[in-house]
């Protein structure tokens, strides 16, 4: 099954969306030192807009960001572990989502979140390949369920 055709239940979806919000306010909670007040500063700035911006803003992510794994995952199919190839591979993982996410910024209305997401971007790569064993499990519960 393509990591794609998951949202063609809203159920699962739904499931989804609430399990990588939960994976962001974790990975935003764990993270220490200077870069980590830089980073919860910025989630909490974006979490003020609108307290479910962030359910939505994966919402509207997923769709292009499970298209621009599923070639990823396919590839993890075919070695008999997609979980476990996107953690292998949590570079090209993060690359791959961080270029969802830099393409739909960039035409982001809100200046607020532009502003955050460029204050932070050059140091994010780190924070995402941390967070892609997560995300991987998260995959793998909803796909193979």
């Amino acid at each position: 099954m393509a990591l794609s055709d998951t949202l063609s239940d809203q159920t699962t979806t739904q499931n989804l969306v609430a399990d990588c919000v939960k994976l962001i306010d974790e990975q935003v909670a764990a993270k220490g030192g200077i870069s980590g007040l830089a980073l919860k500063a910025a989630y909490g700035v974006v979490k003020g807009i609108e307290p479910s911006y962030i359910s939505g803003a994966i919402r509207r992510l997923l769709p292009e960001a499970l298209a621009a794994l599923d070639p990823m995952w396919n590839e993890g199919i075919q070695s008999g572990d997609p979980v476990q190839h996107l953690i292998q591979n949590r570079d090209r993982t993060a690359d791959t989502l961080l270029s969802v996410t830099d393409h739909k910024i960039e035409k982001a209305k809100n200046s607020v979140v532009r502003a955050s997401y460029g204050k932070l971007r050059t140091s994010v790569k780190g924070d995402v390949e941390a967070a892609v064993p997560g995300l991987a499990q998260i995959l793998g519960t909803h796909v193979q369920s």
